[in-house]
């Protein structure tokens, strides 16, 4: 992460107001809720949120003036015993404060480790979102849990990792291998149905601490984009291009799934951009599958001879019609 002052666009001698007005602005234009279709809103906002928790507390702005904290808020020294460490090893500059890590995903805003944040990060954003920065938004889904590898009071920090799978594997789950930052290759299993920017927590898998007991990884799962479809919640979408005469006279098409092609009926006379729904051929949910949504596309042909230019020309003299007529 860069640092939190250039993060939060202040100065280093920005006063408490200036900083908490500086987050309120940029929490309002970088929440991943107002920019949707922006793959990176979601990093951004964890690292403003990153940033807001030390430069917007007392205790780790000192701290991270003093050099004794990185802009991840992790301590530069350790310590011993009796000189400000933390029986976990973690940095406790005034014996009050601790540090969190942040991260977006579909359930809204998280934090972990515990702590006593003076920023009131969470009253911030709650007061600005409504509850999304608990996830409190339709459809939110918790972090999927691993295996529970021993972690208990005590542990070490949490880290943080990333994985990109296809749509199909996201569909149906499956395993695959991610590698740590702590060096160690995990074998992470990915349930059916899981949607891109969620976290598949390990316990136990995360940075150990000076009583030799783990922290938790956090996995955070990017789904790649399909060249066909796209999700859109448990439902996948997908443009179905037609002929124009299977729009005009209608007739069986052959429809893609993640399970296979399946047929779908076109009545005559369809339109382009009208939509069908074929029940259950979306992504797995806990409700049940999601559906796939066609929306038909017509398709000119590569090449028209004169025949059909005339054709053409004799229906729009003998039947015009004027479609863009509400537009008017």
């Amino acid at each position: 992460m860069g640092d939190p002052y250039d993060v939060l666009g202040v100065s280093k001698g920005a006063s408490e107001g200036d900083i908490k007005s500086a987050y309120r602005r940029l929490a309002k234009k970088l929440h991943p809720d107002a920019n949707k279709h922006d793959p990176k809103a979601a990093s951004r906002f964890a690292e403003l949120n990153a940033a807001y928790e030390i430069v917007g507390d007392a205790d780790k702005r000192k701290a991270f003036d003093r050099g004794e904290i990185d802009a991840e808020g992790k301590p530069r020294f350790q310590g011993f015993e009796g000189f400000g460490a933390q029986p976990g090893g973690g940095f406790n500059p005034g014996g009050g404060a601790h540090f969190e890590s942040f991260s977006f995903g579909p359930d809204g805003f998280r934090r972990s480790g515990g702590g006593g944040g003076g920023g009131g990060i969470d009253e911030l954003l709650r007061g600005m979102f409504g509850g999304a920065a608990r996830g409190a938004r339709h459809g939110s889904r918790a972090p999927f849990e691993g295996e529970d590898f021993g972690a208990g009071t005590g542990a070490g920090q949490d880290l943080h990792a990333s994985l990109t799978i296809t749509l199909n594997d996201a569909a149906k789950g499956t395993k695959t291998r991610v590698h740590l930052p702590t060096g160690k290759d995990i074998e992470v299993k990915i349930p059916a149905g899981i949607a891109s920017g969620q976290q598949i927590r390990l316990k136990g898998q995360g940075w150990p601490s000076a009583n030799g007991r783990a922290g938790d990884a956090l996995i955070t799962v990017n789904v790649a984009p399909h060249p066909l479809f796209k999700p859109d919640g448990s439902d996948l979408r997908l443009d179905l291009p037609i002929t124009l005469y299977e729009a005009a006279l209608g007739g069986k098409v052959r429809v893609p799934t993640l399970d296979g092609a399946v047929e779908l009926a076109i009545p005559p006379d369809t339109n382009s951009g009208r939509t069908f729904r074929l029940k259950g051929k979306g992504l797995k949910a806990k409700s049940g599958a999601g559906d796939l949504l066609a929306t038909v596309r017509i398709v000119m042909p590569e090449h028209t001879d004169d025949a059909f230019k005339d054709m053409m020309k004799s229906w729009s003299d003998k039947k015009p019609y004027n479609p863009r007529g509400d537009l008017e």
